[in-house]
């Protein structure tokens, strides 16, 4: 193997080219709605965004699903807040489905390039700045905090200076870059390739021909889903595979990935071309950004657990609320694994077959749902920095029910309204009160 070899770059000046009062680095929607909460109260705020979109895995990776905002019984709102109101957004503008099913997981369907113009709209109503095709490169720390960071975009190298930062790279770049202490779990959720095609489906299952086929296309075998997708009569949202031994942190192992992931799909439409009759299947569009759904996570005051997120434990500086169950896509075998907050647990050991079912708990006594408190959030290494998104403090069963997006969806609201609170107060992140941040977020239309 060749030893690794450096060069030295030389010195040079770095322009500033902006001042603002919080930086987030990462335009999911869990970053917009950190920027947003900022925004309403009385901050600056500029997103820093690979993409040239908004929107994270929900546009870029073509997932377009989020989850209840009811607890288990259907009878009490336990989300709300700016995922409330983006949904009202897009339901005024015929771009959202929505399931009367209790027992539906995805309960809304998105149109996702609709979606992409309302969270435009959203961020420059509240005059944040967007800086799309923009690289986080490296912080600028001045001790304990976090001067600045610096960019690489169209306008070349420059510095970009704030007085609060929030992490929502997805992966913890920026949380890595600072010395923040990471981990990643034995086994990782591996991240699904996904797409979009159009065709007339009734009457044979997509599944079955993959499940019965996909060896001839070099499939492994595996698990997948997919839905409809609002005002588009005929065109399917499928994830049907994963990328299995994909660290999507490292640039070689997310390359691959990316390139694997369209072999995948096109495996597919030719087992389709071949064994689907007449029926005339089309791909339409495939995912810019794989569906990572696991990379690496970073050490907080708090790392929640499955099993007081199942039972319902109650924080005082609870900042999030869910039902969604404990989803684990299997990353040594062809199956997921689904925990429901109701006692029973189901286990997808193939496309096709019926699950095997489960029982957790017994005793009937189940919560209706579950909480997520503020200190998951908190790191003490870099006063004026919270990282937030899938990078969380948790164990593997936590971070399986807490990843999607409704969930995270609340997590940046709360980074949002910290760094107001931070910044206000005069005081580094861990001496922020969770429970005057949850105040505030209620005060600003969160259902908790």
């Amino acid at each position: 193997m060749d030893k690794q070899r450096f060069i030295t770059e030389p010195a040079r000046d770095i322009r500033v080219c902006r001042q603002v009062d919080l930086c987030v680095v990462g335009g999911s929607c869990t970053g917009l709605f950190a920027a947003v909460r900022a925004a309403r109260l009385g901050l600056r705020v500029l997103v820093v965004e690979m993409d040239n979109c908004l929107g994270g895995v929900a546009t870029s990776g073509l997932v377009n699903v989020w989850h209840k905002l009811m607890d288990e019984d259907e009878k009490k709102q336990v989300i709300a807040g700016l995922t409330q109101e983006v949904l009202e957004r897009l339901d005024r503008v015929g771009a959202v489905a929505v399931s009367d099913d209790p027992k539906r997981l995805a309960r809304y369907e998105l149109n996702t390039e609709e979606l992409k113009i309302e969270l435009d709209r959203l961020a420059g109503e509240h005059g944040i700045e967007l800086f799309f095709h923009t690289l986080y490169c490296a912080p600028l720390l001045d001790g304990d905090r976090l001067r600045g960071i610096v960019i690489e975009n169209k306008d070349g190298r420059q510095a970009l200076l704030a007085d609060f930062f929030i992490d929502a790279s997805g992966d913890g770049d920026l949380a890595r870059d600072v010395g923040l202490t990471s981990f990643r779990y034995e086994h990782i959720q591996p991240p699904s390739p996904c797409y979009r095609m159009i065709g007339d489906s009734e009457g044979i299952s997509i599944s079955g021909l993959i499940q019965e086929h996909g060896a001839e296309f070099g499939l492994k075998d595996d698990w997948g889903w997919d839905c409809g997708v609002p005002g588009l009569p005929g065109v399917m949202f499928r994830a049907d595979t994963h990328v299995f031994g994909c660290a999507c942190q490292r640039a070689r192992d997310l390359s691959l990935g990316e390139v694997e992931g369209r072999r995948q799909v096109r495996a597919v439409m030719d087992i389709l071309r071949k064994y689907a009759g007449d029926r005339d299947f089309r791909l339409i569009s495939l995912f810019s950004h794989l569906g990572i759904r696991d990379s690496v996570h970073y050490e907080s005051l708090y790392r929640i657990t499955g099993e007081e997120l199942m039972v319902g434990a109650a924080y005082p500086d609870t900042v999030a609320q869910g039902t969604y169950p404990i989803d684990v896509h299997h990353s040594d075998n062809a199956g997921i694994t689904y925990r429901y907050l109701g006692g029973y647990e189901y286990v997808h050991n193939d496309r096709c077959s019926p699950p095997q079912v489960n029982h957790w708990r017994t005793d009937g006594d189940y919560a209706r749902y579950y909480q997520v408190p503020f200190r998951t959030l908190v790191q003490d290494k870099v006063q004026n920095l919270i990282p937030v998104g899938r990078m969380i403090n948790a164990d593997a069963g936590a971070f399986g029910a807490v990843r999607v997006m409704v969930n995270l969806n609340q997590l940046g609201e709360a980074a949002g309204t910290a760094a107001y609170l931070c910044l206000h107060r005069g005081c580094p992140v861990w001496q922020a009160y969770g429970t005057e941040i949850r105040r505030l977020l209620i005060q600003g239309g969160s259902a908790l």
